[in-house]
């Protein structure tokens, strides 16, 4: 008895980390787009801003890359596809996509990955999931729609919309893929080498996107206004690199690890709430009435998906990943 309590005890303390580490990364992911804006703004093309910040990164990450090197060797296919899909993916896609399409529809499909994550584990994995974690989808959709409000620019461009689901797609790898490894137990491939050559081959693939250098270098140097506020541009860019990539990757690859990717899926959808938020503090964008009960509902929904998980040994279906965390909880924060 004392020892399944000692376990139920390590595996609740895991799940609390996980939950606090996809918090962290929604947090750092939902700031990136009120730093980009004020250089956007400035002059530097939105493309160009993105090259920036996965360039940046994957520079950070080189040591840690070099220390990993073993990688390369061992699980290519798994580096090759976290850079196209999670890192170059995602970013080249929605750029692309909001070039066509309204931002607020681009967001709204864009984050339909948890509930594709749902359809991936459901019907590819052949894994059972709970019905509290597929209402948690759900109501995290939906009030995502009320955040972003959705009914106030919808187009029907069909290349656009494709573009975003390309990157619904795209965010789905960055899960799923964030989930390999994870009951090898120490054989599992170490999540900030992934990153780290994720970021890489990111950056060389965006490098032929985005062409930088075409870019306006000049911006760098002097200030970006936040809402009348200037602000040195280069500040603004070691925010999104530091902050917004790194240390978002970083957080968000090992909380998939201690949850699972569908749950840290639906708590991703806070990336959107604390960009609408951070908006109105720091931009001046203000919320209306309707996104503020659409953030609510997000948060409701992640909740409820969040705290779906079965106990140790139960036959209900899996909704969190137990076993996952429970393997990473004795590498603690060496991921």
């Amino acid at each position: 008895m004392a020892v399944h309590t000692s376990e139920s005890s390590a595996a609740g303390s895991a799940k609390g980390v996980g939950l606090g580490l996809a918090l962290g990364s929604a947090l750092a992911f939902g700031g990136s787009g009120v730093a980009a804006k004020p250089l956007i703004e400035a002059g530097l093309d939105p493309l160009h801003v993105v090259w920036l910040r996965v360039a940046g990164a994957a520079l950070v990450m080189l040591p840690l890359a070099l220390r990993h090197r073993a990688l390369v060797r061992r699980r290519p296919a798994l580096l090759v596809g976290f850079g196209l899909l999670a890192v170059a993916g995602v970013q080249a896609c929605y750029f692309a996509a909001i070039s066509r399409i309204p931002v607020g529809v681009a967001l709204l499909v864009e984050y339909l990955a948890p509930a594709l994550v749902l359809g991936w584990v459901r019907f590819v994995q052949r894994r059972p999931v709970t019905r509290a974690a597929a209402l948690g989808v759900v109501l995290a959709a939906g009030g995502l729609a009320c955040v972003v409000e959705v009914w106030s620019g919808l187009s029907f461009d069909a290349v656009g919309l494709l573009l975003a689901l390309a990157a619904a797609c795209c965010q789905v790898g960055y899960f799923v893929l964030s989930d390999q490894g994870s009951d090898a137990g120490t054989e599992a491939p170490d999540p900030l080498g992934v990153i780290a050559y994720g970021l890489l081959v990111g950056a060389l693939v965006l490098t032929a996107v985005a062409r930088p250098w075409t870019m306006d270098w000049s911006v760098l140097k002097g200030d970006a206004h936040m809402n009348g506020t200037p602000v040195p541009a280069a500040v603004l860019l070691a925010w999104i690199v530091l902050v917004a990539t790194v240390l978002a990757y970083v957080t968000g690859v090992v909380s998939v690890r201690r949850l699972s990717p569908q749950v840290a899926g639906v708590v991703a959808c806070l990336e959107a709430v604390v960009a609408t938020v951070l908006a109105w503090v720091l931009l001046g964008e203000h919320l209306s009435a309707p996104q503020i009960i659409g953030g609510s509902v997000v948060l409701l929904g992640a909740f409820i998906a969040q705290s779906s998980a079965p106990t140790k040994g139960s036959e209900e279906p899996v909704a969190t990943g137990g076993r996952e965390r429970e393997q990473l909880s004795s590498r603690g924060a060496a991921a």
